[in-house]
């Protein structure tokens, strides 16, 4: 097929249709706020799976209706109890399924048939186990969606809502702390880690309203309660657990609504898997790896991500704190040198600004400190602090003059008996204040954190955990803010995808025709001839400026070098022609029919760089550029983004590269042309987010950036969807 007639093909059906996904949200009032609630195999054990939901509801005055269905007895934990679904007065809002295997199916069945609005799972043996339990759980979820009902599971631990008192769980840690409503969510798809932050938050003294559990997932996830709960007013905080997003558009929808409103998101996702990597053909595949575009979907949707469990919860005091920091610069005062240095690094570790004190604050604050103390951040209050008491309200009232951080760091490894802690604390209190400016206070003694909590100063045992925290902050805001700006230029849309991309392969493009392609896209390309025996060869050569770079043209040929198929610095015509019979020889060894070989220029760059893309089915155009040439896989320099985006965020991203500093020019060379970079990668995200699957994969290795203007694409593999035979 000649070129121009490929072009046209892969440009044909490369729609543009863009879907905004469409959530019905009416199973929201059944599945948080329900007037009524069947719990079918309810038991009269308070301790047992069919009775804990029972307990609770009981315990915590719940004020709807609640109806065991329980055919054996007539009375549950003194309540009426009924034989079946159909002998209750009415239809319940909700239904929590209790019973095992083929029952809970049939239960299911019955649940949907009379109406109700939203099925709790408990019973587990579904999905969780392997083919036959997944046959069942489909089963299930036909039954429901048949009749429009909306299903929590199976294999759930359930839901929990301590401001309506409705809770269709079992999870035993609910009867083991003091329960109190309050700002915070937790949407998990496992039981334990939706009751684990639980148990933190509430040991630290924070309520939480939600703790949902979503199982399984058979239908709704953890993006629908995430959405739903954001939507509440009195939530400031959401905690998310995952071990896959089976729906980004809407998380998507989720965190906008959060960054709407001013909530903090953060996410811990686990269960990440490298098995796919080893089988990418092409770099962007091995590159983009799951985990990376997790990372990248966060990023772009404002949700801050954390590594462990610990880390979702220890900044909770802080995210809900009525004053927040604005940004990333504090000051940090300690009556300890070795908290100061300590300060110092964690402060780096956690992506914070430790801001150079004006040169009036240094003087202000010599004037104060004794004279082996130094006046610089971070503040050594040395152990003056214990015989002065007055010292740290006079540092801050010096401080106050000085607007240049956003927040201030306070570590007390010492405290006790000689230290005037209610001092302290008040004078913090009126710098706040004064200021509007948040303190973070870390120290060990519970006595002294004790009194600064009562002047409303958020407190940590740890000095690391109150830096972390400060990070967080920042970068949940810097995150959030980013997430806005580019949600108001570019939007949410999302490519619609190709149905039949589950049943479909892939087949690869040669060299030559997928730069002919890129062409098509926008992408400046190196000029190159391709000859198909030795006749031609001559009228190649006088197309193309030398000296030369001549590949084998295959199709099945991905990578090139590594097979000695591809040979360069060609200065005469006789070399040429050397190299053509040398390379197809090669590849008659190989047993690999080729097209011809390929007759470029040997072309000098200032920087070669890489960009590509590949299609998610979930996230759609995964976009990465970074650092290019032969050695991208075992040192891969790139950052990985989700289109869409505009330039400025991919300018903004790539201050992450390590050679990031080359863009500002190094060593006598001049800068980088950033800009034009970054529009190219924009319109490869873009060419790749229009076609919706059609487009697999693109690499663009390498992209040859100067000397001077010069930006040209050299090499190129371009991976299409077809359908499988």
């Amino acid at each position: 097929m000649e070129v121009a007639a490929k072009v046209e093909q892969i440009k044909a059906g490369l729609g543009s249709d863009i879907v905004e996904p469409l959530i019905d949200q009416a199973w929201i009032e059944a599945a948080l706020r329900p007037d009524s609630i069947a719990v079918i195999g309810a038991s009269d054990n308070p301790d047992k799976v069919g009775g804990r939901p029972i307990k609770y509801m009981r315990c915590l005055s719940y004020t709807g209706r609640l109806y065991p269905i329980n055919p054996g007895r007539t009375e549950v934990q003194g309540l009426k109890a009924y034989s079946a679904l159909a002998d209750l007065p009415e239809v319940p809002d909700m239904a929590i399924v209790c019973v095992p295997g083929a029952a809970a199916v049939e239960a299911v069945q019955n649940c949907a048939s009379v109406g109700v609005r939203v099925c709790v799972v408990i019973s587990s043996g579904f999905g969780e186990l392997g083919t036959q339990g997944n046959t069942l759980q489909e089963r299930m979820l036909q039954l429901a969606q048949d009749h429009g009902m909306r299903l929590i599971g199976p294999n759930t631990q359930g839901l929990v809502n301590f401001g309506s008192a409705c809770i269709a769980s079992f999870a035993t840690l609910i009867g083991e702390v003091e329960v109190m409503d309050g700002p915070v969510a937790i949407v998990s798809q496992s039981g334990a880690m939706s009751m684990v932050p639980y148990l933190a938050l509430r040991n630290a003294g924070i309520g939480v309203r939600y703790a949902h559990a979503t199982g399984n997932e058979a239908d709704l996830t953890v993006a629908d309660f995430a959405l739903a709960v954001a939507k509440d007013p009195s939530i400031q905080l959401i905690l998310l657990y995952m071990e896959s997003i089976a729906d980004p558009g809407t998380l998507a929808l989720a965190a906008k609504e959060a960054r709407r409103r001013g909530v903090s998101v953060l996410a811990l996702k686990a269960g990440t898997t490298h098995l796919g990597q080893a089988a990418a053909s092409s770099h962007t595949g091995a590159i983009a790896t799951e985990d990376k575009v997790i990372d990248a979907f966060f990023k772009q949707q404002g949700i801050l991500r954390v590594r462990d469990m610990r880390e979702l919860v220890s900044s909770a005091r802080l995210l809900l704190a009525p004053m927040k920091p604005r940004g990333s610069r504090i000051i940090a005062i300690s009556n300890s040198g070795a908290a100061c240095v300590m300060a110092a690094d964690s402060a780096e570790r956690h992506h914070l600004d430790m801001v150079a004190l004006s040169d009036h604050t240094k003087a202000g604050l010599s004037h104060i400190l004794p004279a082996f103390a130094s006046s610089t951040n971070p503040i050594d209050l040395t152990a003056a602090l214990l015989t002065k008491g007055s010292l740290l309200g006079e540092v801050l009232s010096v401080i106050a003059q000085d607007d240049t951080a956003d927040a201030l760091f306070i570590s007390l490894p010492m405290s006790g008996k000689g230290y005037d802690a209610p001092a302290f604390a008040q004078s913090v209190a009126a710098f706040s204040k004064a200021t509007n400016r948040p303190v973070v206070l870390a120290c060990p003694l519970a006595a002294t954190r004790q009194v600064f909590e009562q002047a409303d100063v958020v407190t940590f045992e740890h000095d690391e955990d109150a830096m972390q925290a400060l990070g967080h902050v920042a970068k949940q805001r810097e995150l959030q803010e980013v997430a806005g700006r580019l949600y108001d230029i570019v939007g949410h849309d999302r490519a619609s995808n190709d149905s039949r991309a589950a049943t479909m392969g892939t087949r690869f493009l040669s060299e030559f025709d997928s730069l002919k392609t890129l062409e098509v896209v926008g992408i400046p390309t190196v000029r190159s001839v391709v000859c198909t025996n030795p006749s031609e060869l001559q009228g190649a050569l006088e197309q193309v400026t030398a000296p030369w770079v001549m590949k084998a043209c295959s199709p099945k040929l991905p990578h090139k070098s590594e097979l000695g198929l591809v040979q360069v610095d060609i200065a005469t015509p006789q070399d040429a022609a050397s190299a053509y019979r040398q390379l197809m020889a090669r590849a008659k060894d190989l047993g690999v029919h080729v097209d011809g070989i390929i007759v470029a220029p040997m072309l000098n760059a200032q920087r070669e760089l890489m960009i590509g893309a590949r299609w998610d089915r979930d996230f759609g155009a995964v976009v990465v550029v970074g650092d290019g040439g032969k050695y991208i896989e075992a040192m891969p320099d790139v950052v990985t983004m989700l289109y869409p985006f505009d330039a400025g965020y991919v300018i903004d991203q790539v201050q992450a590269l390590r050679m990031a500093p080359l863009f500002k020019g190094a060593r006598g060379d001049p800068a980088l042309p950033l800009d034009r970079i970054a529009s190219m990668v924009v319109d490869l995200g873009k060419w790749v987010h229009q076609a919706g699957g059609k487009v697999s994969s693109v690499d663009i290795n390498p992209l040859m950036v100067g000397p001077g203007p010069q930006i040209v694409a050299v090499d190129a593999l371009l991976e299409l969807s077809v359908p499988s035979s």
